[in-house]
C-alpha cells in the first residue's frame, strides 16, 4: 500500500512539473494581456488542474458511479496527453536558452538572450512566444480531436468490410458461403442500446451462413451483458454462431472478494453464450457440413504472444484428430498467436479469425494504406494478412475500452466469401 502511495506521489509531482512548464508557455503566450486578465486565466488553469487530479484519485479510491469514473479517467488522458505535445517545444527553448548561458560564461561575455537585432523588422515574434505558441497549437491538435472522437459518438458509426477469400481445395459446396465476423463487443462500455441494435441489424441483413465472434464479449464481468442479452441473441446464421473468449473475458483486470466469486463469473459467461445460442469453442473444433463435404471450425481460449496477456489457449487439443487434408479456419482472439505458434507449428490451419487491437480506435485509412500506433505492438493489427497459403485477418472490434470514442478506426463487422482457388 505505501509502495501504491509513493508511486502515486511521484507521478503526481510530475504531472505538476508539466503543468508549470505549460503554464510558462500559456504566460509567454498571452503576455500581452492586463495584469487581471492574465491572473484570471492562472486561476481557471490551476482549478482544472486541481480537479482534474483529483478526479482521478477519486476514481481510484472512491466507490463511485462507473460512468463518472470513465470519464474522469478519461478527461485525465486527455489533459495530459495533450500537453506533453508542448513540452518539446519548450525543451527547444530552454535548450538554446542553457546553451547561450554556458556559452556566454564560457567566453566570459554577457549575452542577452533575444535581444532584437538591429536588421530584424520591428513585428518580428521573439523565439519563446514563437515556441510557446507552436507548442500550444500542437497541443489544440489532439485536444480537440479526442474530445471529437468522443462528441461525434462515431464508436456506434458501424462500418462493414467485404473481402473474398481464396483456399486451395475449399470443398465445391463451400465455395461462395458467407462468414461475418465480429470481435470485441466489450458491452461495459456501451451506453447507447439502439446503436448497438443497429449494427446487429446491419449483419443479420447480410444473411451470413455463419458467424464468428472472436472474443471479449465484457470489460470484466458478465452482468455487463444483462442489459444486451435481447440484443446480441437476435444475431442469427443458419450454420450457426461460434464463439471464444479473448483476455478480458476471464476477469483478470477486476479485484474479486476471492477466487470463487472470479470462477463463477467465467461460469455465468459461459451460460451467457449458452443463452444466447452461441456455439463458444474452448480448446475444440466443429465441423461445418454441407451434404458429404466439411471443413473445420477451431477455436482456442486466449493464447498471447505477450506475458501480460494470458495463454490458455491450446491448439494441439483443439485440433486433435482433424485429417491434414481438411480446410482449417481457426479463432483466436489475439492476433499475435499466428506468427508466434500457428505459422511455425500448425501448417495446416488455411486461415485465422482474430480482433483484439481495436486498431487503438486511432488511425487513418486510405483506400488500402492504412496508419495507427497499433502497429508498433503488434505486425498484424488489422485487415487481411498472408504468408505462403495461411491467412489472418484482424477485426478492429465491434465495441470500445476505455477512451469511448474512435478516430479514423471505425467499428468494424466483416462479411467474407470463401472462394475455391
Amino acid at each position: 500500500m505505501e509502495n501504491r502511495i509513493f508511486g502515486l506521489l511521484i507521478v503526481c509531482v510530475f504531472l505538476i512539473g508539466v503543468d508549470f512548464y505549460v503554464w510558462e508557455a500559456i504566460k509567454t503566450t498571452f503576455n500581452k494581456l492586463r495584469t487581471k486578465r492574465l491572473s484570471n486565466i492562472q486561476v481557471a488553469y490551476w482549478l482544472i488542474v486541481a480537479l482534474t487530479i483529483a478526479g482521478v484519485f477519486l476514481g481510484i479510491y472512491f466507490s463511485i458511479n462507473r460512468g463518472l469514473r470513465t470519464f474522469l479517467f478519461v478527461w485525465f488522458f486527455i489533459h495530459y496527453f495533450s500537453k506533453l505535445f508542448v513540452v518539446p517545444f519548450l525543451l527547444i527553448d530552454d535548450i538554446k536558452r542553457w546553451s547561450t548561458w554556458i556559452f556566454s560564461k564560457k567566453n566570459k561575455e554577457i549575452i542577452t538572450e533575444e535581444k532584437p537585432s538591429q536588421t530584424l523588422a520591428s513585428n518580428t515574434i521573439p523565439r519563446s512566444e514563437f515556441l510557446s505558441k507552436a507548442g500550444i497549437i500542437m497541443a489544440g491538435l489532439p485536444f480537440v480531436g479526442l474530445n471529437f472522437g468522443i462528441l461525434s459518438n462515431n464508436v456506434y458509426d458501424y462500418k462493414i468490410k467485404r473481402k473474398k477469400i481464396f483456399i486451395d481445395n475449399l470443398p465445391p459446396a463451400f465455395d461462395g458461403i458467407t462468414i461475418g465476423q465480429i470481435s470485441d463487443i466489450h458491452a461495459g462500455s456501451f451506453d447507447n442500446k439502439i446503436a448497438v441494435q443497429g449494427g446487429v441489424d446491419l449483419l443479420n441483413a447480410e444473411k451470413c451462413d455463419v458467424i464468428l465472434f472472436t472474443g471479449d464479449l465484457v470489460n470484466d464481468q458478465t452482468k455487463e451483458m444483462s442489459d444486451y442479452m435481447n440484443v446480441f441473441d437476435k444475431l442469427k446464421a443458419p450454420m450457426g454462431i461460434y464463439s471464444i473468449f479473448g483476455n478480458h473475458d476471464y476477469g483478470d483486470y477486476k479485484k474479486w472478494p476471492s477466487d470463487t466469486a472470479k470462477k463463477q463469473n467465467l461460469k455465468d459467461l459461459v451460460k451467457v453464450h449458452e443463452q444466447l445460442g452461441w456455439n463458444l469453442l474452448r480448446n475444440e473444433h466443429r465441423h461445418l457440413n454441407i451434404g458429404s463435404e466439411s471443413i473445420a471450425l477451431i477455436g482456442v481460449e486466449n493464447w498471447s504472444s505477450s506475458s501480460r496477456f494470458p495463454k490458455k489457449g491450446r491448439l494441439d487439443l483443439a485440433s486433435k484428430g482433424l485429417e491434414a487434408e481438411e480446410i482449417q479456419l481457426l479463432l483466436s482472439h489475439d492476433p499475435s498467436h499466428w506468427r508466434a505458434q500457428v505459422i511455425k507449428d500448425y501448417p495446416n490451419i488455411d486461415m485465422m479469425f482474430a480482433g483484439h487491437t481495436h486498431g487503438m480506435q486511432f488511425g487513418f485509412e486510405f483506400g488500402d494504406y492504412q496508419w495507427s500506433p497499433a502497429q508498433f505492438v503488434y505486425p498484424e493489427w488489422s485487415g487481411l494478412y498472408q504468408q505462403a497459403h495461411q491467412k489472418l485477418y484482424v477485426n478492429v472490434g465491434y465495441g470500445f475500452l476505455g477512451y469511448p470514442g474512435r478516430i479514423g478506426i471505425l467499428p468494424e463487422i466483416t462479411i467474407f466469401e470463401l472462394k475455391r482457388a
